[in-house]
């Protein structure tokens, strides 16, 4: 560890991006055609190669999940990376699951339901929602996306410009605070030096269409990256339309030599989201594509309206220090209508805001390199909440008022100190403390309100052994600090106020690891992992509100696992690559009322699931990608007397990205669930009446042009 690396690197030299693609809307059968045809007609005519294929020396690949830009084979935890053309190339860019599956460790359903948002688990945080992401922090360009309370919305990621994503697998709190069970960072592309232009045009079955512009460039010292989406779905089952419209911008000003501020603003208007439910085994085998019948009859799903802008602010002062800030506010209104009567429309209003301070120092400690980062985050949010009775889609009376408030303070410490030439040694340390504050508005039914205070220290401790450079073997020690939501805290008993009876879920992780790059180019990582979970916050359904979720805590569980990938490239241009994770998770302690589940599998992660993928790029500007998914049988609820069946997916995606001049052209054709497999999207976990699952698409096609234009390009 060079003193330099401790620098919080600034984005000085802005980056040429080498394709840069837009497109057009056609329908599958036009796509495929003009797929098939240029495929073979601009093989020679394109000026400039726009896919080089991939040399056997693997550059070094560059992290900053650890909160500093740090080399990834040096990093002592299991960090993954997807890069901008696995997220966009040739992808229908829908759901971050398209780029996440290659990722060990990770399980992601819920794709096609978007009333109910992506439910990502990684370890198995985030595994007990059935509706959202919950036990994973999210950042998208430093901005948090994750609220205090834990809660994490995705409608503000826009697939279209976003650049690379790393993910943290295990506990995190240390760092990065509450809810931190894995992290996602997602960071836009960087605003060029070379203006541009482009437009993009998907469309395909069950009514997909997908429109994109996108723009970028500098004048002076500012650089700007805008892009305008809107994705309409028709959806594969009943009653599962979704409408959205965003706006990504990210702004940069270099102040001076030493310093920049950027900017990030994100707009989304979502009118329609419907909710199809879920179904019941015999109804799945009757008709894979109908809607549960209470949610047609209660108009079942949501219209959202989200506005946000950040600020980030970086400053290096010499070769030794560096600071960041930042600061960012938000507002969220939320129009739901659940599947039943009394309190099932809801209406949220919700302002959101916080920022940060980190200082970093690189220098000598004892003669040896040392690198010192404290910082501090605050985080605050305020809900106005309000429950109407669901007379059959419309709003009824009000039975439900309160206002949410949530702040979070944390401070934390981490130091990495250089032991030996090859031995690093990384210790952590953060304290957090969570305040929910309930105002009831509705005293008619008795006055539900007060306060919740939630604190916690969590520790951390890392080793990076780099004892060859096809061998880096690492080993951590790290916490994960988790509070139930202002949703999750709601009382089963169906008045305001919090659930008395919930705690906080802690978490303990240790894993061993071995990762670097073999002779030949071959890069892998292997990694170990054991979880001891306290008080495991699991869901279940109240059976007079189907659909609605309310939590208990589980008394302790334990996870063990392994997580498995690696990639090569066999000759110039084919890219081979394996993720594959196996995972144990089970209740140790476990008792209600309705019995004892000791020794019971935790629901919602299969024990084994495996991607797989062949990419070839030609150096005229032809690719494709050929990947394959399988997932394991899990279970649906505590007792394991519900389970869903293993699958086997596969999906092609082929394409052309050329250049003639300064234009650029990308027609592209995919083909998912190729053999048609009958599987589940989505698993509602210890739900009602057995409806628990959602049934996935069967074979679909899409397709899309891009085009594009740089101005000064050549």
């Amino acid at each position: 560890m060079e003193p330099a690396t401790g620098r919080l690197k600034l984005p000085r030299a802005r980056r040429r991006e080498t394709s840069l693609r837009s497109s057009g809307a056609l329908g599958p059968a036009a796509a495929a055609g003009i797929v098939v045809a240029l495929l073979f007609a601009a093989a020679g005519a394109a000026e400039t190669p726009a896919i080089e294929p991939r040399p056997v020396e693997v550059p070094a690949v560059m992290v900053t999940t650890p909160r500093v830009e740090k080399a990834l084979a040096d990093t002592p935890a299991a960090v993954s990376v997807v890069d901008k053309a696995a997220i966009q190339r040739a992808q229908p860019q829908i759901s971050l699951d398209e780029a996440l599956r290659r990722v060990p460790g990770v399980f992601i359903q819920d794709r096609a339901n978007f009333a109910q948002d992506l439910r990502i688990a990684i370890r198995g945080f985030g595994a007990r929602s059935n509706f959202g992401i919950r036990g994973i922090r999210v950042m998208v360009d430093g901005i948090p996306a994750t609220l205090p309370d834990g809660q994490t919305q995705l409608d503000n990621i826009d697939l279209g410009s976003t650049d690379r994503i790393e993910v943290i697998r295990g506990p995190s709190s240390s760092l990065y605070g509450p809810s931190a069970g894995g992290v996602i960072l997602i960071e836009s592309e960087e605003p060029p030096v070379e203006p541009f232009l482009n437009a993009r045009v998907a469309a395909g079955d069950y009514g997909y269409r997908k429109y994109q512009s996108k723009a970028g460039g500098s004048v002076g010292p500012l650089g700007y990256l805008v892009s305008l989406s809107r994705l309409e779905v028709d959806g594969y089952r009943d009653h599962g339309r979704t409408e959205n419209v965003l706006l990504n911008t990210r702004l940069r000003f270099d102040l001076d030599e030493t310093s920049d501020l950027g900017l990030v603003v994100n707009v989304v208007h979502a009118p329609t989201a419907d909710d199809p439910g879920a179904l019941q085994a015999l109804e799945v085998d009757r008709d894979r594509r109908q809607a549960a019948p209470r949610n047609l009859l209660f108009d079942a799903g949501e219209s959202v309206e989200q506005q946000q802008f950040g600020f980030v602010y970086r400053k290096t002062f010499g070769d030794d220090d560096a600071v960041e800030a930042t600061q960012y506010n938000g507002w969220r209104q939320l129009d739901n209508r659940l599947p039943f009567t009394e309190g099932g429309s809801v209406d949220l209003d919700r302002f959101f805001t916080g920022g940060g301070l980190r200082w970093i120092h690189s220098g000598r400690l004892f003669q040896r390199d040392n690198r010192l980062m404290l910082g501090f985050d605050v985080d605050a949010q305020r809900d106005v909440r309000k429950r109407y009775d669901n007379q059959e889609g419309s709003r009824g009376a009000l039975v439900f008022d309160q206002d949410e408030n949530v702040t979070g303070f944390g401070i934390y410490a981490q130091n990495e100190f250089r032991l030996f030439r090859n031995l690093d040694l990384t210790l952590g340390i953060r304290y957090d403390r969570v305040d929910f504050d309930i105002d009831d508005g509705f005293p008619t039914d008795g006055r539900d309100g007060g306060q919740l205070d939630f604190d916690h220290v969590s520790p951390r401790g890392g080793m990076m052994w780099r004892a060859h450079p096809a061998f880096h073997v690492f080993a951590n020690v790290s916490t994960s600090f988790e509070t139930p939501t202002t949703t999750e805290l709601a009382n089963p008993s169906g008045g305001g106020g919090f659930n008395p009876d919930l705690v906080a879920q802690t978490a303990v992780n240790s894993d061993l690891g071995l990762k670097g790059v073999l002779p030949g180019g071959i890069q892998y990582e292997l990694v170990g992992f054991y979880i001891a979970v306290d008080d495991e916050l699991i869901p279940f359904e109240a059976p007079d509100m189907p659909g609605r979720s309310f939590f208990e805590n589980a008394g302790s569980s334990r996870r063990a696992g392994l997580e498995v990938s690696t990639s090569v490239e066999p000759f110039d241009g084919l890219t081979a690559s394996l993720a594959y994770t196996y995972s144990h998770f089970e209740f140790d302690h476990f008792r209600t009322a309705d019995g004892s589940f000791d020794g019971n599998d935790i629901p919602g992660v299969p024990h084994n699931q495996v991607w797989a993928e062949l990419a070839y790029a030609h150096r005229c500007g032809l690719y494709a990608t050929w990947e394959v998914f399988y997932a394991g049988h899990f279970y649906a609820d505590n007792a394991n007397s519900v389970r869903s069946q293993s699958y086997t997916v596969s999906n092609l995606r082929a394409g052309y990205q050329g250049r003639f001049g300064a234009w650029e052209i990308g027609p592209f054709l995919g083909l998912n669930n190729l053999f048609g497999e009958r599987y589940d999207d989505n698993v509602r976990l210890n739900a009602t009446a057995g409806r628990s699952f959602e049934p996935a698409p069967g074979f679909n096609v899409y397709g899309g042009l891009s085009v594009g234009y740089r101005f000064g390009g050549s």
